[in-house]
């Protein structure tokens, strides 16, 4: 509180401000003129400040929308008359966000704190942006900026190690989310390294890999390098190329952002979604072999005896940069992984892509074998010991190239034992 001699000297300052400056300006330094227009405005105007929380960050998603939304969501049932309920068909509870346009005051140590959601739509009617405000007095500007802030950054994260499950990113829907790169959804997939048809030598290898990967952020700071990993996974189909991406994914605790080259039309697009990605993450991009990578940057059309020039094309040049040259510091924990059906493809594709730095480490995904059957028969059928059939399987398997997603299926005809393991020796008979 302000005492009468405080309040005095203002008003005296503000009328000496108001009455002089148009008479002595020219005779007055302006710095005097300044410190006095300050006095007045500190003790006279009270101009709130907003501050604005987009989606969009630069060349990447602003994490801080984020932050707000999860903040508010928390604190809208008690601060709000106006809610906006939604449930999935997943969910089993609804949650409640806050309504466009509706103004939303927060309890705080402090009065005077007002968020409100604004959405913009274009002339379609169509939104366009969506962004939240927080507005205040000027004088709590250090409060908020400081105490405030970090108060709503500590409780995201706190609702965010508490709710914490595993996302699947897509950018197939992000025309529904102006602003976003990425729209997601909860990966639920069961697949583990323990449920894995896959040749234990080689199971073991990975995941010591992988914990190696994971454990040694400061020595990757210390010899220079990029904090990632690239792991190439080739095979046929069916041989349990994403089920080991699940099974990464479930073991590592990290989300996974399916990226579709096809439906990128410039490296300047791929930048900013190398970019849009969270650290800690995995970024698949299925199928290697069959990506349209254009040798040149900028293709031309002869049409009509002109030349017309069309817009950039994504290149291999540019994805190789991304993932290690010098855009690859950006971001850190990072796992990219590559699949192909046939090797000798990317070979043809460009030799370069195979290299350390690139794809670090190559995963062969073979038909399946015996170790990898008897995984399968304990995963459906719980058989863990020994069967009579197994010695005439193993003999069938030696001969025949069939996937652990084929003979999946046929353990899944019967919960009978002898049944379902009768049918797998017919069908690798008919095989």
């Amino acid at each position: 509180m302000l005492t009468f001699m405080e309040m005095l000297i203002s008003l005296i300052t503000a009328a000496g401000v108001i009455v002089l400056c148009p008479l002595v300006k020219g005779l007055v330094p302006s710095s005097f003129l300044n410190n006095l227009l300050s006095i007045y405005e500190e003790y006279f105007c009270t101009p709130e400040i907003t501050l604005f929380f987009r989606t969009d960050c630069g060349l990447s998603d602003n994490q801080m929308y984020d932050v707000a939304s999860t903040y508010l969501r928390t604190k809208i049932v008690d601060s709000s008359k106006c809610l906006n309920v939604g449930k999935t068909v997943r969910q089993e509870r609804p949650t409640f966000d806050i309504v466009p346009g509706a103004e939303l005051s927060i309890p705080f140590h402090i009065k005077g704190l007002k968020w409100k959601l604004h959405v913009e739509k274009g002339f379609d009617g169509y939104e366009r942006l969506r962004y939240f405000t927080l507005s205040f007095d000027k004088k709590l500007k250090e409060v908020v900026l400081g105490s405030y802030l970090a108060e709503v950054i500590s409780r995201y994260k706190a609702i965010q190690e508490s709710e914490r499950v595993l996302k699947l990113y897509s950018r197939d829907f992000v025309w529904g989310t102006p602003g976003r790169e990425w729209s997601s959804i909860i990966l639920e997939h069961p697949t583990t390294f323990e449920k894995l048809a896959m040749d234990p030598v080689q199971k073991r290898m990975l995941k010591d890999d992988l914990d190696k990967f994971v454990n040694r952020k400061e020595w990757y700071k210390k010899v220079g390098k990029a904090w990632k990993r690239g792991y190439l996974l080739y095979g046929p189909p069916g041989t349990g190329k994403s089920s080991l991406i699940a099974a990464m994914a479930n073991y590592l605790k990290f989300d996974v952002y399916d990226l579709d080259l096809s439906r990128i039309s410039s490296d300047s697009e791929l930048r900013r979604i190398f970019l849009s990605t969270s650290n800690r993450s995995i970024m698949v991009i299925e199928d290697i072999d069959c990506a349209k990578l254009e040798d040149r940057e900028i293709e031309i059309e002869e049409m009509s005896d002109q030349l017309i020039l069309q817009k950039p094309k994504f290149t291999l040049s540019g994805l190789l940069n991304f993932i290690d040259g010098v855009w690859s510091s950006c971001g850190e924990g990072q796992i990219i992984v590559f699949t192909t059906n046939n090797k000798e493809k990317l070979e043809k594709l460009d030799p370069a892509l195979l290299r350390p730095g690139y794809m670090d480490m190559h995963v062969h995904m073979p038909y399946l074998t015996m170790d990898g059957f008897k995984q399968l028969v304990s995963n459906y059928l719980g058989i863990d010991g020994d069967h009579q059939l197994f010695e005439v399987i193993a003999g069938l398997l030696e001969n025949k190239k069939v996937t652990p997603a084929e003979i999946a299926e046929e353990l899944l005809k019967s919960e009978d034992p002898n049944v379902a393991l009768r049918g797998v020796v017919e069908f690798l008979e008919q095989k």
